[in-house]
């Protein structure tokens, strides 16, 4: 995957360079070292649009967290609005000698813009340009911020129907790549218009003596193929070519009007004596900032209309810094937890094994108040003990006995409401239609079933050599040691089955070609399903291959079935509920060249609704375990110091009471700056305008 980047990165570099000749000004010279000089004079320019770049992954990691978040999804809108036109084009065209000629555009091209276009200027020393440049490519960014954390649209590929991600799935390395930087919701702004769009704009109104025409040309060609590029390959909509236009147009603006103040006080020429002067004359450079400070706090006595924008403008920048933290902040531990052993999950009860210091203790936990929970120490349970949770019913087993606790009656009695004298089960589960109403046993491959009076009841299918069972209302489903991935389906209180054989876990060849490269070739013929779940639509599987775990999607109704995630990284812990599925994944992780970003488990889920797969974590820390609930998503999350805590996620977006009040009080400040402000430029305006009739 990164030689993919190095190959276009060093072609967009090379590229430059050898054009350089071709657009520098008639009057000016290459020389080596030139291309030295030019980093002493240009440093801060540099650094801006170094910072820009790599602030992207800060950027694409708050967007996947927002939309997994919030569910904010605009792309409904954009769709309603546009149609199929972005279809029609892409199947017009459709070749595959321009897909890959495009893919390689669409990308290396895009460096080439960015980087030349301080580069040349730079190099040439025309301030002039540079100045305005750089500031009008940082607008770009910054005003494409909100929009792409809370104006969500999808690329086209990726939800128009019959759209192809011609790009993205080009190569299984090159849909790496895409995937691992891009999460495929920051459509609008386009910033591939958006970015060469103001270059060619800022070249138009600031270069006056049209030294740099033939590059102002080569801008506006490229601008033209890139927008018919990111149409054909699925990726943007047309709004979004407007979109970038449209800030193009308003980040030139505003560099034309900061550009002087905001340089006077950060050039290069400027800012070297001055670092020299805090180098050597410390008191000295103490002395002029407190000086300027002072100044520039004692204009906002009396603020004029311009203290009063820069008033409301940072109050609006912390409530949105607020906000934003909120809405990528939605997962809180459950406290009082040392160390947990698994975790059972219903709608409005959690339950988990603490294995403490002084032996293990079951806790029982309220989820819509995380601060009331209940300690189980009577059970007589070890840190292995099955247990699990339905509605309002626990089930858990020691050694001996297996025991039926009401949660809803906790504030009461602990008490269970049943026991059963039964050997240590390997794994117990509660069901029923509406309410628990019976526990399954598995022991030793055996499957009994009792009712919760604690009669057995008949299950429906032979109850032998059994390694896997799950269950969903009344239906039962268990996968047998002699047909690995097959899963039979049996109601509780009926006799005979229904067998889904053959859940297909293959994939592309491509996919299994880097399988064998990484020398973990796939096994087909010896796969097996080693976890699964079900509803009354879906069954989802996880199907070890040799190489790796595949989760495997099977429609019940249609009898389709497809790969829920990529065919190369290992997938556990499927979970679904409510129409959710929910994963952990070792995404990005070649064991070849292990890269220690990518070993830690990540959490994804899928919307089976509309088949729309979001990563709800993305960072360096690992999560794993997560169980879909009809309100909240529970998972475990492992710090880089080895703490292990339980994290429930709100599908609905809380904030905080502190943050809230800051919100409410700021909202208010801002509408009084904002008024203010408004009103203090139309006077002083008017008396600009006395004052010129005047004279």
């Amino acid at each position: 995957m990164d030689g993919i980047y190095l190959t276009w990165m060093v072609s967009a570099l090379a590229l430059g360079v050898l054009l350089l000749p071709v657009f520098k000004p008639p009057w000016s010279k290459i020389t080596l070292p030139t291309f030295v000089d030019f980093f002493r004079r240009y440093w801060i320019h540099i650094a801006i649009v170094f910072i820009i770049y790599n602030s992207k992954d800060l950027l694409d990691e708050l967007d996947r967290l927002i939309i997994a978040n919030t569910g904010l999804d605009m792309t409904p809108y954009i769709y309603a609005i546009e149609g199929s036109l972005v279809l029609e084009v892409q199947q017009l065209f459709e070749a595959h000698w321009l897909t890959v000629s495009l893919t390689h555009f669409y990308v290396s091209g895009f460096m080439f813009i960015c980087y030349v276009s301080i580069f040349y200027f730079a190099y040439f020393d025309d301030r002039w340009i540079t100045d305005r440049m750089t500031l009008t490519i940082a607008y770009v960014y910054l005003l494409a911020i909100p929009f792409y954390l809370f104006f969500n649209v999808r690329v086209t590929g990726d939800y128009v129907p019959g759209m192809k991600t011609l790009a993205y799935d080009l190569t299984p390395e090159i849909s790496d790549w895409f995937r691992r930087i891009d999460p495929f919701t920051n459509g609008m702004p386009s910033l591939h218009i958006g970015i060469p769009f103001a270059v060619w704009l800022c070249l138009t109104r600031f270069d006056e003596d049209r030294r740099w025409n033939r590059y102002r040309a080569l801008v506006l060609t490229y601008t033209t193929v890139t927008a018919f590029a990111i149409i054909y390959l699925g990726i943007h909509w047309f709004s979004d070519i407007v979109g970038g236009m449209l800030i193009a147009a308003l980040a030139v603006s505003l560099a034309g009007r900061t550009s002087d103040s905001w340089w006077k006080l950060f050039d290069e020429r400027t800012m070297n004596a001055r670092i020299v002067t805090l180098l050597t004359n410390p008191k000295r450079a103490y002395e002029v900032v407190s000086g300027r400070t002072v100044s520039f706090v004692r204009k906002f006595k009396t603020p004029t209309s311009r203290e009063t924008g820069i008033m409301a403008l940072a109050v609006f920048v912390i409530l949105f810094s607020i906000i934003t933290w909120e809405l990528s902040h939605q997962s809180l531990p459950a406290g009082g937890i040392e160390e947990p052993q698994g975790v059972a999950a219903g709608d409005g009860w959690m339950v988990t094994i603490d294995n403490r210091s002084e032996g293990p203790v079951m806790i029982v936990y309220d989820i819509g108040d995380l601060t009331e929970n209940w300690e189980l120490d009577d059970l007589n349970i070890s840190s292995s003990s099955p247990y699990t949770l339905f509605g309002d019913m626990l089930a858990v087993a020691n050694e001996s006995t297996v025991s039926l606790i009401n949660l809803s009656s906790l504030s009461e009695s602990s008490a269970p409401m049943l026991t059963l004298d039964i050997e240590a089960p390997d794994s117990i589960l509660l069901t029923g239609s509406e309410q628990a109403e019976f526990i399954l046993l598995k022991h030793a491959g055996v499957l009994t079933g009792f009712d919760v009076h604690g009669q057995e009841v008949e299950l429906g299918f032979g109850t032998s050599d059994v390694k896997l069972v799950k269950s969903n209302g009344l239906d039962v489903a268990v996968v047998m040691e002699e047909s690995p991935t097959t899963v039979h389906f049996s109601r509780i209180g009926t006799t005979g089955s229904i067998a889904i054989k053959e859940i297909n876990a293959s994939s592309t060849p491509e996919q299994d070609a880097i399988l064998e490269s990484w020398e973990t070739p796939v096994d087909l013929e010896n796969a097996s399903i080693v976890e699964f779940v079900f509803n009354d639509e879906f069954l989802a599987a996880t199907v070890n291959v040799s190489a790796t775990d595949r989760l495997v999607v099977y429609n019940r109704t249609t009898d389709l079935q497809w790969l829920a995630s990529d065919a190369k990284y290992a997938v556990s812990d499927p979970s679904m509920k409510h129409g959710i599925l929910a994963w952990s994944i070792r995404d990005h992780l070649d064991p070849t060249n292990p890269v220690e970003k990518y070993m830690d488990r990540e959490i994804q889920y899928v919307n089976l609704t509309n088949n729309h797969t979001q990563l709800l974590t993305s960072d360096d820390v690992d999560q794993w375990g997560p169980q879909v609930l009809q309100n909240h998503l529970v998972y475990f999350e492992q710090s880089t110091d080895g703490v292990v805590t339980i994290q429930i996620h709100s599908w609905t977006p809380e904030i905080t009471i502190y943050s809230n009040i800051i919100l409410q009080i700021g909202m208010v400040l801002g509408f009084v700056l904002v008024f203010t402000h408004v009103v203090q430029r139309q006077s002083e305006f008017q008396t600009k305008n006395k004052t010129f009739e005047e004279e």
